[in-house]
């Protein structure tokens, strides 16, 4: 499934391995420790091999680790990107606890660092459905709006964002929220 925006830019819906995905960013979901861990973040730290991690290494410690809601850059290693963004998304705490924010803060960050890096094309994960338990119908309506309302703007070197989503329900999430996307104006 996907949109297209005015301005000629795409935000598309796969089912896959976003290590698999050829894009000149690729969003991962990391801890604000920047130390690895499992799921997106382990994948995308053993696709893409050791020069990742002292790259965090070293943005550790110059900064100490990457608040919630924040992200930062390193290059890519053996990943079929130029850079790789580490996003931190908020652990899900019941919705009172300004988690949609952190969310979108997070993926607000990367498009930041994706009209930095002069990246046209962009993957993301579903950040934090995974061990951080934010529910994926909420977290997809957060996902998907923050970057429809960056494409409907249409003024950035960004062209495309592609969801990479691990299965067919975390999938059919997105569909969701997009569908609501596209019936209404983004604005």
């Amino acid at each position: 499934m996907e949109m297209t925006f005015p301005s000629g830019a795409r935000l598309a819906l796969v089912q896959g391995d976003i290590t698999k995905i050829a894009a000149d960013a690729m969003a991962n979901a990391a801890n604000s420790r920047l130390a690895g861990g499992g799921g997106v973040d382990g994948a995308i730290h053993r696709a893409g091999g050791p020069t990742i991690m002292r790259e965090l290494d070293a943005i550790r410690e110059a900064a100490g680790g990457c608040p919630t809601g924040s992200a930062v850059a390193t290059s890519a290693g053996r990943l079929p990107a130029r850079h790789v963004f580490h996003a931190v998304g908020p652990v899900w705490r019941g919705g009172g606890m300004g988690e949609a924010e952190l969310l979108a803060s997070a993926y607000r960050a990367c498009l930041r660092l994706a009209e930095e890096h002069k990246a046209a094309a962009l993957t993301f994960p579903s950040i934090s459905t995974g061990v951080y338990g934010y529910p994926v119908e909420q977290a997809a309506e957060v996902a998907v709006g923050v970057v429809a309302r960056h494409l409907a703007a249409g003024a950035g070197v960004l062209r495309e964002v592609t969801f990479v989503l691990f299965d067919a329900a975390t999938l059919a999430a997105y569909e969701m929220a997009l569908a609501a996307v596209r019936g209404r104006p983004v604005q």
